[in-house]
């Protein structure tokens, strides 16, 4: 349907602020390793790449069978952090996440996805925490792509939606976001709230809070009914 447009969703950073818990299972996999950790910096400098990805530029000296050990042992560390009954929380929705997400939910021809580095048992985690299971109608995960800022994640969200490039868009907090999007011809938001220096992102929209994010919207897609 040509009338369709598709809004795509970064998780970490953009939807949930992660960073305690990512620092944490961060803390815990180099401990394990014996490494000495990065600082707070540069770790959430990696947020929105694929695990194996981020762990290589963590770590880029040491040897190459250390960073798949690194990998199980933040996921073994991430899991821990959320309990045996996967109720923990640390990573609460930013302020207004909620009501924009339904707001956009209940317009007809408005398609919701994610695009995340999470993988899917991390996704499928933060959504029934929160109450969004079935939300999305596209739901790209760091199991089934190659890392951000590659643009399969966005490329498969418009197949499976049917939706055309120019009728979607990409929001994130990341450089990686940003490019990730430009590279799959969709026009991106950038949020300023996130992980990576705002002036860095260059997107086409630029917001600073959720109240900014349906007029943004509407302003690169043109609004709908």
């Amino acid at each position: 349907m040509s009338d369709l447009r598709l809004v795509i969703f970064d998780v970490d950073g953009t939807l949930v602020d992660s960073q305690a818990e990512i620092v944490a299972a961060m803390t815990a996999a180099f401990a394990a390793e014996g490494l000495v950790l990065p600082d707070r910096k540069q770790l959430l400098s990696i947020v929105g790449l694929s695990l194996d990805v981020a762990m290589a530029r963590l770590c880029p000296d040491e040897a190459l069978d250390r960073h798949p050990r690194l990998v199980q042992a933040y996921k073994n560390a991430y899991m821990d952090l959320r309990g045996a009954d996967g109720q923990g929380e640390l990573s609460p929705l930013y302020p207004g996440a909620r009501a924009a997400l339904y707001a956009l939910a209940g317009q007809d021809n408005t398609l919701l996805a994610v695009a995340t580095g999470k993988s899917r048992r991390g996704l499928d985690k933060m959504l029934e925490k929160h109450g969004l299971r079935g939300l999305f109608h596209s739901e790209q995960v760091a199991d089934d792509h190659p890392s951000k800022p590659n643009p399969s994640m966005i490329l498969t969200a418009l197949n499976e939606t049917g939706t055309d490039a120019r009728a979607a868009v990409m929001i994130g907090d990341t450089t990686y976001d940003m490019d990730m999007g430009r590279a799959a011809g969709v026009r991106t938001i950038g949020v300023s709230w996130g992980y990576h220096d705002a002036d860095s992102l260059r997107p086409d929209v630029l917001i600073d809070s959720f109240d900014h994010l349906l007029p943004a919207i509407d302003q690169l897609t043109g609004p709908k009914p």
